[in-house]
């Protein structure tokens, strides 16, 4: 039995899948839901084997629901309306995809393949996916209470796993996110976030102090005065990733402190 979840923010879209799911044998959908945010919600606690995930959708995308899922994903089938470079994308890929307005034949034979595909093959397409298309990753679903927040990349300062959670940190508070750090180091905007260590991911725009310790590490201080180490490896390509960004004033460099602490 496959256990589906519907994710469109037309009401009538939703309706026309259920019904068309009727006939589809040994399919049972366990629930509906409008927007991005209600669509992590209930991934979550439902635990769906299927998504079939609408794409044009305001606020987040289907494509950014899908990157902020956490591994193993739930297996995929996006829908579109008209998105021609979507679905370029998705057949270069490998991922599944319906063209709306569905019909029962394609939606079925959608549905076929997803009973042949191994319980994991889905995750790396869908990763491959996500980083193709411009804009998939753009935004962030972050844990707040008991729902979800929309966070645009640029307004985090910085990422850290702490005690098995990730978390995201803006101006004014920190937020819980699904992905691993190494999850978010595949999709994040590589000109825009540098891994500062194994606990930290970094937005350069959010650092305006470098200070360099003695034996080979540093600590960056950041927009919100938060200070954060860098491990010794990666102190030199820091230094050259702000010396090289453009429309950006240099970081200080300040003086090495007295003492030095371990890596």
């Amino acid at each position: 039995m496959i256990r589906a979840l519907l994710v469109d923010d037309e009401d009538i879209a939703r309706e026309r899948l259920r019904q068309l799911l009727s006939s589809i044998a040994d399919l049972e959908v366990i629930g509906e839901a409008a927007d991005g945010e209600e669509a992590i919600q209930k991934t979550v606690e439902l635990q769906p084997d299927l998504l079939l995930l609408d794409i044009q959708m305001p606020g987040v995308s289907g494509l950014e629901v899908a990157a902020c899922l956490p591994r193993p994903r739930p297996k995929i089938v996006f829908c579109t309306a008209f998105d021609t470079y979507a679905v370029k994308a998705f057949e270069l890929h490998a991922v599944d995809y319906l063209l709306k307005p569905v019909s029962l034949h394609r939606l079925a034979q959608a549905i076929e393949r997803i009973r042949r595909r191994a319980p994991n093959d889905a995750d790396d397409d869908v990763d491959r996916l996500t980083r193709a298309v411009p804009g998939a990753s753009a935004r962030l679903l972050a844990r707040c209470g008991g729902r979800y927040k929309v966070v645009p990349q640029r307004e985090v300062l910085y990422f850290s796993s702490e005690g098995g959670l990730t978390r995201l940190h803006t101006r004014d508070r920190a937020h819980v996110l699904e992905p691993t750090l190494s999850d978010l180091e595949e999709r994040l905007d590589a000109a825009l976030f540098f891994r500062l260590s194994r606990a930290t991911i970094v937005n350069l725009e959010s650092v305006t102090e470098v200070r360099p310790l003695i034996g080979g590490t540093a600590d960056v201080v950041l927009t919100n005065g938060a200070t954060l180490e860098v491990s010794r490896r990666r102190v030199r390509e820091l230094l050259e990733r702000l010396g090289g960004r453009l429309n950006a004033p240099p970081p200080l460099i300040g003086s090495p402190p007295a003492a030095s602490r371990p890596e």
